[in-house]
């Protein structure tokens, strides 16, 4: 049962969220769409709620079911909308704004887990490339010992019965490939490594409760992203010792492998809600969740302004 705190919480962002839409003009239905934007998304209602207080002369578009919200952040012209939580949701979200939009980029912002032990809640990080770790073979157990098919030569130690594997994907000219990290775009690599520069990032929540020290903005080096929400020490260990990832979440990874099937560049920026099980209490992002939000949609802003 949801705490009383949660509730308030989730209550407040539902409220915002009603005066957020209720200001937008009246939803139009698809129709032909203005290409070369920016496709911005969130994968959940807070986020969501903090992105769309920073959309100027937002307009409100039915996209077969999918609220899309036209506008501009920090000058450019932005196509945002909420991807929904989980890798399934993220793709197909995803490729319909591609399909109906032919976005110049994709750039998600949204809360994260922490897995380096080195990055505390309300960190900033900005990986370079991510991967889809819970793609995988469930093995066999045989006399105590899991054992993978023989046709597959393993990649990654494996995780008990869990042996992580590539996927594959079928890139616009119709070439098959199997992989397991994508990559960022380089271009806007190099910009984020130039909009964060100046970015404050916040210290306290809203009703008081600070961190102990200072958040910070990470550019590059690895996430992961799949369909399970974790919030096992144990598990972390294994992420940040296997993969060398700084955070994992639910969708950064799925919208990168349709950014590559349509050749489109793509970046994420996450900001830690929770350390995924390793801090020494419940699950911080009850706590944390406000906050870390705030920060991601801070150096989003910042990012897109840099922008050409």
């Amino acid at each position: 049962m949801l705490n009383r705190t949660f509730r308030g919480t989730v209550l407040a962002f539902v409220i915002l969220s009603g005066v957020f839409m209720s200001d937008l003009p009246a939803a139009r239905a698809e129709s032909p769409a203005p290409t070369g934007r920016i496709a911005v998304m969130s994968a959940y209602e807070p986020e969501w709620v903090l992105l769309g207080k920073s959309i100027e002369d937002a307009r409100e578009v039915q996209l077969g079911g999918l609220k899309v919200i036209e506008g501009r952040i920090a000058g450019k012209e932005v196509v945002a909308f909420l991807t929904g939580v989980s890798m399934v949701n993220a793709a197909m979200t995803t490729q319909k704004v591609v399909d109906h939009y032919k976005p110049r980029m994709l750039v998600f912002s949204g809360i994260a887990g922490g897995v380096d032990p080195a990055l505390g809640i309300g960190d900033v990080v900005v990986p370079e490339q991510w991967g889809q770790y819970l793609e995988s073979y469930l093995v066999r157990e045989v006399d105590g010992a899991f054992v993978p098919p023989s046709r597959f030569k393993p990649q990654f130690p494996n995780y008990g019965m869990i042996f992580p594997r590539t996927v594959g994907v079928t890139l616009p000219d119709g070439t098959y490939e199997r992989r397991f990290w994508f990559d960022v775009d380089p271009g806007l690599l190099a910009a984020m490594r130039t909009a964060v520069s100046s970015v404050a990032l916040e210290k306290c929540t809203t009703d008081g409760r600070c961190l102990q020290r200072n958040p910070e903005i990470v550019v590059g080096g690895r996430g992961v992203s799949g369909q399970s929400f974790v919030d096992n020490a144990d598990f972390r260990e294994y992420t940040f010792d296997t993969f060398h990832a700084r955070i994992l979440d639910m969708e950064s990874a799925a919208v990168a492998h349709v950014a590559r099937t349509n050749g489109v560049p793509f970046i994420a920026i996450r900001s830690l809600s929770d350390l995924a099980g390793g801090g020494p209490g419940e699950n911080e992002i009850l706590t944390f969740l406000g906050l870390a939000a705030t920060n991601s949609t801070r150096v989003l802003t910042a990012f897109l302004a840099t922008l050409p």
